[in-house]
């Protein structure tokens, strides 16, 4: 065996890579920094998925949470915080009201950044609770994890993956302000690329262009607004300085709920893997349902997603 080996270099090169990996092939072992709500439940389906293929999951919540519950697919690890559960679900409820509540430009800015400081002060205090619960900090650094799945919509999650040295996995529809699109360095030229809430397409004249830079501004205010105390947090916790912005750059996958045949198309960096579907229930097509999309597919001019039949 000796000589064939010492004779076939490339040979030997492989059964060594193939051998470091049997040590990952029994499973790894996950830690979930998750965001409470509609993220949530989303992330709930893949770990379902991933705890079948026989990895080890812990997730980590506060005990005050809207839909984060204990489940035989992950161990949970729960930690108290200074807020009551009807606190935190009546601060979300305002927020969703108020961003889609009818009003001209500067009343329904002011009223979304004014909940969205009293969000951030909650979830602020949240991650700092979680962060200085020294007992729970501990076990998590003696647990040693391979890996840690969090969404960047609020940062706690990577910051204690820099603090644990452990890669991190971003899970997220979207970041608030695009700051996945600064993060990621995806270019978005305000000229081209819609933003949230302006109703508007790829396609804009001169005005909406205007109006798409003025929404693009506002950005800058309510993501100081949410984000700056963060970089703080983090710098007293990790003990260097450090931006939000240098912080999520640390992710090694980005995980986005992107579709293109619902999402305006955009570059994507090598780290970043589109999963839209994950949010899509499996339906099987009746026969006439495949005939039907057969038709419309070869003149271009429906698409099937998620048992739902979309046209242009």
């Amino acid at each position: 065996m000796a000589p064939v080996l010492t004779a076939y270099p490339q040979v030997t090169a492989t059964l060594v890579l193939l051998l470091s990996m049997l040590s990952y092939a029994a499973g790894v072992k996950l830690l979930v920094v998750p965001v409470d709500g509609g993220c949530w439940l989303s992330m709930w389906e893949v770990l379902d998925s991933l705890r079948q293929k026989g990895h080890e999951i812990v997730v980590v919540a506060p005990f005050s949470n809207i839909h984060i519950k204990p489940s035989e697919n992950f161990f949970m690890k729960m930690y108290p915080i200074p807020f009551i559960k009807k606190e935190v679900d009546g601060s979300i409820h305002s927020f969703s009201q108020d961003v889609f509540e009818e009003g001209s430009f500067l009343e329904r800015f002011l009223k979304v950044h004014q909940r969205l400081k009293s969000i951030s002060a909650i979830t602020l205090s949240t991650c700092a609770h979680f962060l200085y619960n020294k007992e729970l900090v501990r076990y998590l650094e003696e647990s040693k994890f391979n890996v840690v799945l969090t969404d960047p919509v609020l940062p706690c999650g990577q910051i204690l993956a820099e603090h644990l040295s452990v890669p991190s996995v971003f899970f997220l529809r979207g970041a608030p302000c695009g700051l996945d699109f600064e993060t990621t360095q995806c270019p978005s030229p305000p000229s081209y690329v819609p933003r949230v809430f302006t109703e508007l397409t790829d396609r804009m004249n001169f005005l909406q262009r205007v109006k798409n830079l003025i929404f693009d501004i506002r950005n800058y205010f309510l993501c100081d607004c949410v984000f700056q105390p963060y970089a703080k947090l983090t710098s007293e916790f990790l003990q260097w300085h450090v931006t939000v912005l240098d912080l999520l750059r640390q992710a090694s996958i980005w995980l986005m709920r992107l579709d293109f045949t619902l999402d305006y198309p955009r570059p994507l960096m090598p780290n970043i893997i589109a999963i839209g579907g994950v949010n899509c229930v499996h339906k099987k097509l009746t026969q006439v349902g495949h005939a039907l999309f057969l038709i419309l597919a070869l003149i271009d001019f429906c698409i099937y997603k998620g048992g739902i039949l979309y046209c242009r």
